[in-house]
């Protein structure tokens, strides 16, 4: 049986950002932003639907001019996931994306301008019935707290966020999330931590400016993962110098390792050794390209040898324990064995047999549809 640490998540403010609950009891959720030019509709809607696919809970769409927002409302209209425009300095690119379906606002109300500039893009969020996500960067302080601080400190990225939750409060506006990222794993966490105590609203947690796709990873899980074992944390951007879709992928491993998400395949591999029977890491490389339309959760244990195949295997909803042959486990239960050739396809078979069971017989854990194996094999 594996073993649960259960996590107590910091009690915060529930919002809706279109469908999906942030904050409250609702699960963590994990989001990416856009990466391509805003005004090209159909890339930055192809580019959507991948991170649908993946299984992004939310999508950012950076909207910086009024011709963005116009594109922001033709793309809205072909997606299905939450849209949040992330907007800077012209309040009026806000009231326009708000009128054009924005599911967020993401502004910081200090940027914006004078004070009824600000109270007209509250006003339009209240009318909507949207939210705002206030967004702190350490490298975008404001002059005098650059000045009174000497560099960017915890303490400053707090100071700067609370300026901007106090102009909301004022408005009597509380339906809002806050970040508070840096490029420093530790400043992250503890500008987090800080912030967790003074204020009842989402948090949105990120580490910005990550890196490439390894050392982001590797950054994003350490800060992230650390404040999420803390109770800290409401939704998540890993931010990759990659393609925006890794990140979601990111965002959910880093989820399930703390069992707070449990979407998609779970792989539980062996690193490989001179004992294995079969390639483990040709193996797991496979599946993981073959499963990734896979968003029923699902523990598949691949263990190339009899040493500790077998109770790795048995712990499993499926597991292959190398020996010769390879034997298969289904449900904790020998089940029959596996070729070298056959195994990566036996796998596959059995593993999207499972789940359509499952999902006729209304024991599914996830309401996505998985492709069939023929349309996944050919690409369809």
């Amino acid at each position: 049986m594996q073993y649960l640490k259960t996590i107590k998540r910091r009690a915060s403010r529930r919002i809706m950002v279109g469908k999906v609950a942030v904050g409250g009891d609702a699960p963590v959720t994990v989001q990416s932003m856009t990466n391509t030019d805003t005004c090209d509709v159909a890339a930055t809607v192809a580019q959507i639907r991948a991170l649908e696919r993946a299984g992004a809970d939310i999508v950012r769409v950076s909207t910086p001019t009024m011709e963005a927002a116009e594109a922001f409302g033709l793309i809205k209209k072909q997606v299905n996931v939450p849209l949040v425009a992330d907007i800077h300095f012209d309040y009026k690119i806000a009231l326009r994306a708000a009128d054009l379906g924005a599911d967020c606002l993401r502004i910081n109300p200090g940027n914006i301008g004078r004070e009824d500039r600000v109270r007209a893009v509250v006003e339009s969020a209240r009318d909507h019935g949207i939210p705002i996500r206030v967004g702190v960067n350490a490298g975008s302080l404001e002059k005098d707290l650059q000045k009174k601080y000497g560099e960017p400190t915890p303490g400053a990225m707090v100071e700067s966020a609370l300026r901007h939750v106090e102009i909301l409060e004022r408005l009597n506006f509380r339906d809002f999330k806050v970040s508070i990222k840096a490029s420093d794993a530790f400043m992250t966490i503890e500008a987090y931590r800080l912030l967790a105590r003074q204020i009842e609203q989402p948090l949105h947690l990120g580490v910005t400016e990550a890196g490439g796709f390894r050392s982001g990873a590797v950054k994003s899980a350490i800060a992230m993962g650390m404040l999420l074992a803390e109770g800290i944390g409401d939704t998540i951007r890993v931010s990759l110098a990659a393609d925006p879709v890794e990140e979601v992928k990111v965002g959910f491993d880093i989820l399930k390792s703390l069992h707070l998400r449990n979407k998609g395949v779970n792989l539980i591999a062996c690193p490989s050794c001179s004992r294995q029977e079969f390639d483990v890491i040709k193996t797991v490389n496979e599946l993981e390209a073959r499963l990734e339309d896979i968003l029923e959760p699902m523990d598949v244990a691949v263990i190339g040898c009899v040493v500790n195949g077998p109770g790795e295997a048995r712990e499993a909803a499926i597991g292959i324990a190398g020996g010769a042959p390879n034997l298969l486990y289904i449900d904790g239960k020998p089940d029959h064995k596996v070729s070298n050739e056959q195994l990566v396809d036996e796998l596959e078979r059995v593993i999207r047999e499972k789940i359509k069971i499952r999902q006729q017989t209304g024991a599914s854990q996830h309401p996505h549809p998985v492709i069939p194996l023929k349309q996944a094999a050919s690409g369809e």
